[in-house]
């Protein structure tokens, strides 16, 4: 049987210490996305607000956090924050500030498009019925935007664990940055130690992110 490196997952507190490190992704994915909920449905109703300048200065935003890179604005909250500002931030508040950021674009942005969607002829029926605007809002077009928001949220969720896996570039001890430091340890004395720790990890992402897309696909499909 080939040597797979997995003998060094039990090695120690090896396992326990991957473990911790995805607890860490986690807990800034989950708090990330519940900033990015609500921060990204008020920005997503207000992007459809026919005020001319608001909608700039947010189009400019959203813009920003799509064009640059996580990567980037993690460096540029971390390190630029501390040089510049000669503000203290640890690495995981910064980490959850670009998260939240990144995250109340792309909520945004889906609320947007979510209330744009919704057909013109409900806005006509509801005024046939006697309901004006802020009771149209209200009653007719916020409950089917959830509706059609619930799975396109969920699945941000995922997108988030996944992606705080930059993280380690700014020193946060996250997975990743775990089976770095076993693999390094274990180099030596097993030399297939990568392939092992790794596998470990996409198994660890894998069971985290899967009943998370499922539910989103289940979600989907009822809608």
């Amino acid at each position: 049987m080939p040597d797979l490196g997995l003998d060094v997952i039990f090695k120690g507190k090896n396992a326990i210490r991957l473990l911790g490190g995805l607890g860490i992704a986690l807990r800034i994915s989950l708090i990330s996305v519940l900033i990015s909920i609500p921060l990204g449905i008020l920005v997503g109703i207000l992007m459809t607000f026919k005020n001319p300048i608001l909608k700039a200065v947010l189009r400019i935003y959203l813009e920003i956090i799509r064009i640059m890179p996580q990567l980037v604005l993690l460096f540029i909250v971390f390190f630029g924050s501390t040089r510049a500002l000669g503000i203290d931030i640890s690495a995981e508040l910064s980490a959850i500030i670009v998260f939240s950021l990144w995250g109340t674009a792309e909520m945004g942005d889906l609320v947007r498009g979510a209330i744009t969607s919704i057909p013109k002829h409900q806005y006509e029926s509801s005024e046939a019925l006697g309901l004006n605007k802020k009771q149209t809002f209200i009653y007719i077009i916020i409950p089917q935007t959830i509706k059609r928001l619930i799975p396109l949220s969920i699945n941000l969720i995922t997108r988030m664990i996944k992606t705080t896996s930059l993280v380690l570039m700014i020193g946060v001890v996250e997975v990743i940055k775990v089976a770095q430091q076993i693999t390094e340890a274990n180099r030596n004395s097993s030399p297939n130690a990568a392939f092992g720790v790794y596998l470990v990890v996409f198994m660890m992402y894998f069971i985290a992110c899967t009943p998370i897309s499922m539910l989103a696909r289940y979600l989907e499909k009822r809608n």
